[in-house]
């Protein structure tokens, strides 16, 4: 890791000069990174990366996900609560669905549980990119309002529906009242264990002696309590940390003061900038692990391209078709949820 630190340095530079020319050329950064990523794997004596799985999911997914609920309207997010539900939920979960039959009838030796685990990977739109891309495009205040909030809510439905799968996919069945009450314990303790932790942070802020520095420090601690906290009891930590982070964003003003608040969004705008753009180079820089693996399989790499193509055109098709479900479900929900 010392030893490659130079070479994570240029990426930090080459990450800040990429996002400049995509916002020159008004292209979608994540994309431009991605593809100098792919790019940049090519070079020889380039190292090949590992992107272990459990770095994304523990050291980077808990600030990205507390910076997106401190930075929606709270408003706007309970005002479009059943439209942001139905996208968050039912959208991905037939989205998820779809290519998990698919897959299983195209691809060989797919099982169904291993559908359901690429649908759940898949499935949700990426919320940086959608913010990229609105940059450029001017769209009502309502729509982007409803697509930040999905962006938001859909990483949880599109996690639970990829442990189900993991469970199946290790013990080989599938017993539906089990997987149901382990998604209300998902779903409930998620949020509860959310909620609370983030009640005994805000009185932490309130009645300690902090200074702006310590409530910054706090800031960055609290997803990372309220994500290991739920996962260690098999619930739902992208909730949690969701959850927690919409219940202190509403209470700001509260418990943390003007100064701490203005240098609070310094730093974590920092912050996400530079995680956002490292995962996506590190997606791109991945391309020869990735190519390596599909070797050690016996799968060939125009193989794999055909599928990925494939998997993509569904998810298009299927996400327009779905968008018509959610605004059903939409409508039967506003006589039950006011």
């Amino acid at each position: 890791m010392i030893a490659h630190f130079p070479f994570f340095l240029a990426i930090v530079v080459a990450i800040i000069l990429l996002i400049m020319l995509a916002d020159r050329i008004k292209v979608a950064y994540p994309v431009l990174l991605v593809v100098a990523g792919l790019l940049i794997s090519f070079i020889p004596g380039i190292p090949v990366l590992h992107v272990n799985p459990s770095l994304i999911f523990l050291i980077i997914l808990p600030p990205l996900l507390y910076e997106g609920a401190w930075a929606i309207s709270w408003k706007e997010l309970w005002r479009w609560r059943r439209i942001i539900g139905s996208f968050a939920f039912v959208v991905v979960f037939l989205t998820a669905m779809t290519v998990a039959f698919v897959v299983n009838r195209i691809i060989p030796g797919f099982s169904l549980a291993l559908g359901f685990l690429l649908g759940g990977i898949v499935s949700p739109p990426d919320a940086v990119s959608a913010s990229a891309i609105l940059k450029f495009v001017k769209v009502p205040k309502r729509m982007s309002s409803i697509l930040e909030g999905e962006s938001l809510l859909n990483d949880a439905s599109s996690l639970i529906i990829f442990r189900f799968s993991l469970i199946a996919i290790g013990t080989g069945q599938f017993i539906w009242y089990h997987a149901a009450l382990s998604f209300l314990w998902m779903l409930f303790g998620g949020v509860g264990i959310g909620l609370l932790i983030g009640f005994v942070f805000m009185k932490g802020h309130k009645y300690l002696p902090t200074d702006v520095n310590m409530d910054i420090i706090l800031t960055l601690v609290t997803p990372y309590v309220m994500y290991m906290t739920a996962e260690e009891v098999h619930s739902s930590g992208v909730l949690a940390v969701v959850a927690g982070g919409l219940f202190l964003s509403h209470k700001r003003h509260y418990f943390l003061g003007s100064s701490s608040r203005l240098r609070g969004i310094n730093f974590w705008e920092s912050l996400v900038f530079l995680l956002n753009g490292l995962v996506f180079m590190l997606i791109g820089l991945d391309l020869p692990e990735i190519t390596a693996g599909l070797k050690q399989e016996g799968i060939s790499f125009q193989g794999a391209v055909g599928y990925g193509l494939l998997v993509t055109g569904i998810l298009i098709l299927v996400r327009i078709l779905s968008a018509y479900g959610a605004v059903l479900v939409t409508l039967i929900a506003r006589n039950f949820i006011k």
